[in-house]
Parts: structure tokens; sequence; C-alpha cells
């Protein structure tokens, strides 16, 4: 038998779905030495995720192709609930853009996909091994070893430090790590139907409560129309997909069912399941090795692109030399109780679809009405803040107290406004932030307070200063207010940031990679948060950190390396 062919990574992505490949283009900003392996050479072509919110779109902004994934999007799409007579129960159109991008938008998986796999281009030590298969895995102290089999049947090793399993619902990575993914299968099957010839004049994603037949109605980019059916028992699935079938459950929505072009027909079985991990040793599951859903609430990809921002940043301070291993049991910690959140999530609006007892059905409606009749209620609906936004009070982050961490805003994804750059430029904040850490100071300058043992240290983990001034506060457009220091500074243009520090006790920011807020602090007491961290992603043997920050427990020391470079 021939000798295996040998590859060696710093990461091995298992899985080229959109997770598993925005991780790989996070790895390729980063510096990263990635390997993609995946058992198919092509895009899956058949209905799967078409909701894509602002927390997604902000992380696709991080590695530069949101505004490409844009190009191919229909945004601020209306999501409304209709009754059991075909009556709008409620009308949803957030118009928050608290993050940068609008929260609600349709697309095509099939074609952000395509752009994902571009982006890759960009990383000449991200190497893909597409068509090639799993077969096993093994782990150690050291590394860990995947045994993959190439499109002509020859053996291949990878060796790699860290491996991330974004290989779909039935993974194989977490299945050999006996990982269980508990949760229920829902009993209810639905049939998927998708038409590029759209016949209906209805620009909205619609869930219609219909006890005659549960169904959903999305109106596409480039002119195709999804329907969602759910069948009775006793229907069997494949039946239903044969052309007859289908039209019959078209008849009642569109005036000619045999005129349109059914470009795709598929039953789905939904589930709701999360791993009763997400980190075993070298490797981190995320999206739907992790976590599976129904589509109800469109947040199946989305959990995962959020997984997908948060271990990316992790696993690279940790191979680039910025932070120790431990860190990566913050993954955990930090997103399987949030992924919790979105399934539940998701089942509750399953609930209010799916009511096949025409009492039930008014039941329900009466109730939506009279809830959806007080102000803040309809604000709260038709504002989608119902959607549980991720707020971490567990993992790498620096609370000053538990008293007050239920109201603080550590741990919770920092906002993206306008801000002006010295030459005149306006930009999303992010675009000033650099690809690490940040260090925002409002009305102040950061650095200043730094001295130079902790100014080295953020120096060590890629930290950008940014000091935040009022808009217009220069002599002229031509004389700005600039920074002393290596510090940039930026005009608030909107005032946002103004409004979000006065709300909160601290002037100093900590942002993390992924724009998670990290800590907030004022800046004399700046010296004592930057050592919090030191300890936190670079400890040293001698000390253990006890204070009243909370943190991850760390105490090994850092290694010193250079950095190497579905429904909306």
């Amino acid at each position: 038998m021939t000798e295996p062919v040998e590859h060696r990574a710093q990461v091995a992505v298992v899985g080229a779905g959109p997770v598993g490949v925005t991780v790989a283009n996070y790895l390729g900003l980063y510096g990263v030495r990635t390997l993609l392996i995946d058992r198919s050479d092509e895009i899956v072509d058949y209905p799967r995720a078409v909701g894509m919110d602002d927390e997604c779109l902000r992380s696709f902004q991080g590695i530069g192709l949101a505004e490409e994934m844009l190009a191919d999007m229909i945004q601020n799409v209306p999501l409304k609930m209709f009754a059991a007579n075909g009556h709008c129960l409620a009308d949803i159109r957030p118009d928050t853009k608290e993050f940068g991008w609008p929260r609600r938008n349709i697309f095509m998986q099939q074609l952000a996909e395509h752009t994902l796999r571009a982006g890759l281009a960009r990383y000449p030590h991200v190497q893909p091994l597409l068509g090639h298969e799993l077969v096993r895995l093994e782990q150690d102290g050291t590394e860990a070893q995947l045994h993959v089999v190439d499109p002509q049947g020859q053996r291949v090793l990878v060796h790699a430090d860290y491996v991330v399993a974004a290989d779909g619902g039935r993974s194989t990575v977490r299945e050999q790590l006996g990982i269980p993914l508990s949760g229920d299968t829902h009993p209810r099957k639905w049939v998927v139907i998708e038409c590029d010839n759209d016949p209906l004049d209805a620009p909205y994603t619609g869930l219609h409560g219909d006890p005659k037949r549960p169904y959903v109605c999305l109106d596409l980019p480039y002119n195709y129309r999804r329907w969602e059916f759910m069948l009775f028992p006793g229907e069997d699935a494949e039946a239903m997909l044969r052309p007859e079938k289908v039209h019959e459950l078209l008849a009642r929505h569109v005036p000619d069912p045999t005129a349109l072009n059914i470009i795709r027909a598929r039953v789905y079985t939904h589930h709701s399941r999360v791993a009763d991990r997400f980190v075993d040793g070298r490797v981190c599951l995320v999206g739907d090795a992790a976590h599976l859903m129904p589509p109800w609430a469109g947040q199946g990809m989305n959990t995962g692109i959020r997984d997908a921002t948060n271990v990316a940043w992790k696993l690279a301070a940790v191979v680039t030399g910025r932070a120790h291993p431990r860190i990566l049991a913050s993954y955990d910690t930090e997103r399987r109780e949030h992924a919790q959140a979105m399934v539940k999530l998701s089942d509750a609006i399953g609930r209010f679809l799916s009511p096949t007892s025409l009492r039930v059905a008014r039941a329900r409606d009466t109730l939506v009405r009279g809830l959806t009749v007080a102000p803040p209620v309809r604000d709260w609906l038709v504002h989608m803040r119902f959607k549980p936004v991720p707020r971490y009070t567990e993992g790498i982050m620096l609370h000053s107290g538990r008293p007050t961490r239920k109201r603080s805003p550590v741990g919770r994804m920092f906002i993206q406004p306008r801000v002006e750059t010295a030459d005149g430029r306006v930009l999303p904040l992010d675009e000033t932030l650099g690809e690490w850490f940040a260090l925002i100071g409002y009305g102040t300058d950061p650095l200043v307070h730094l001295d130079p043992d902790s100014r080295a240290f953020w120096d060590r983990v890629g930290a950008r200063y940014l000091t935040v001034v009022e808009s217009r506060s220069g002599r002229s457009r031509t004389e700005r207010r600039t920074s002393t220091t290596d510090s940039v500074a930026v005009e608030d243009v909107d005032g946002a940031l103004r409004d979000w520090f006065a709300l909160h006790q601290g002037s100093v920011a900590v942002v993390r990679p992924d724009r998670y807020l990290a800590a907030l602090t004022e800046p004399r007491d700046l010296a004592t948060v930057t050592d919090a961290f030191e300890r936190l992603l670079a400890p040293s043997r001698s000390t253990e950190f006890k204070d009243a920050w909370h943190s991850v427990p760390v105490t090994h020391p850092m290694r010193t390396a250079p950095h190497e470079g579905d429904r909306g």
C-alpha cells in the first residue's frame, strides 16, 4: 500500500459550507496556515438558508465581503404574520442599523457561497482540499491527525494543530468524538418548492398560520420565490414531490401553477438540537455540526456565522502566540447558551405557525391581536426585539462586578455608527478598528493612559488605538482634531458614540476582534484592565487571576511567536 500524501496546517477546517468557508476566510485574514477539507467539490444547489441578519453581515464585513454579499441581496425585507383568515396580524419592519447593517435581508445561499469561496483566493496560505473525504480523526496532546481520501482514492494524512468541524448536521467529526446532539426531531415534515418566474406581487416573507395547511411564502432575489408547506400525517413525502402534487399544493396560491418553472422541490425534517459540548480537545464544532434548529426564525446559518467569527479569532490568537490555548474553552462558554436561545426562538415561531385546529388557530390570533394593541408590545414585535442578541456573561471579557452585570454592555456586540477620518472619509466604525483588539477612548486618548509595559502588551496582541472626538470639533475642514500619539482620531458623525458612552460608566472601551465589548473602564483604571487582560490572554506561571474582574482562569505562559501572515 502506498504511503499517504501528507499535509501540515495550523488549522484544518472540515466542511466547506458557508460556516466553514467563513472560518477559513477569517483564518486567512489572520495569517493562519489553513486547510479546508470537504467531500464535495461543488456548491450544493437546493433550497437552504435565505435570511441574513445585521450581525451576520457585520461578520462578512470583517473579511471584506459584506458589500459583495449585498450585491445579491434584497435589503430590509418585511416579515408578515398572517392569521387563520388570511388577515395580517403583524408587519415586522426593523429599521435599526445599530451594528451598521439592515437587520432583515433576503439572499440565496448558493450565491453567497460563491462569494465566500472566491474570497479565499486572497490568501495563499489557505489551501482548499475539495473532493476529499474525512475517514478518521485522531488527536493527542500535540496535534490532530485527519485521515482523508482524495477523489482518486489516494490516502491523505493531515497534521493540524487544531480542527474546526463545520461538516453539517450529520457531522463525521462530531460522531467520531461521541458528542451527543441533544434535543428533539419534529414529527411534521415540510416540502420546500422554488420557482424562478415569480407570479406574485408580494415583496415580503409571509408566515401563514392557515390551519388548512400552514405555509411560508418568501420573495427571493432575481425573481425567485419559495413556498414551504407542512405535510400532514399519512402524506408520503416522496409522493408530494411529484409534479402533480406540487401543482396541487400551489393551486390555492397562484393563478396557474402549471405555468411556473419549478426549479427545486425537496422535503425537510426539522430538528431542535444542540451538541452537549462545542469543544473537545483540539476540535471545535461550529454551525450545524454544533446545533440544528427549525428555519422559522431564519437563524440557522446566522448562528453558525456567529460561531465562525467567535472561534476564528481565538484559534488565530492561540496559533500565532497571542494567547494561551485555554482561551478556546470560552468558545463553548460563550456560544452554546446563545445557540440554545436561538433554537427556542425558532421553536416558538414554529408553534405560532403550525396549529391545524381552527379553534386553536383562532385563539392564537385573538391573543396576538390583543397583545399588539399595547404600544410597547407592538414596538417589541415590529422592531424584531424578540430576537435574542448574544450577551456573554462568561468568557473573554472583564466585568467590573456581578451586581451590575445584567445591565452592563460588556459581553454584547459593540455598536457600529459612522465616523469621519482626518482625511474627510466617512466610514463604518469597524473600518478604523483593525483586525484584532481595539481600545476606543471617547474624548480621551487611550494611549496617554498606558504605561510602557501596558502599551507593550496591547501592541503584542495587535491592538489599534482610537480617539473619538465630537463632529466638527476642529478649527475647519482642513484643521481637524488629531492625536499627539499613535492613536487614530475620528469624529463622531451622528453623535451615536456620544450617546452610547453617556449611557454607560467609562470612557475607554476594549473591543474584541469579533466586535464584542470586552471591557469598559475609566482612563485611571486602564492599567488595571490591561493587567487583567494580560493575565487572561498571556498569563504567567507564577500568578493567578483572582481579583474582582471576571475571566476564564488561566495560569500558563503565552508562547511568543510572530504573526504568520434560514430564513429572514
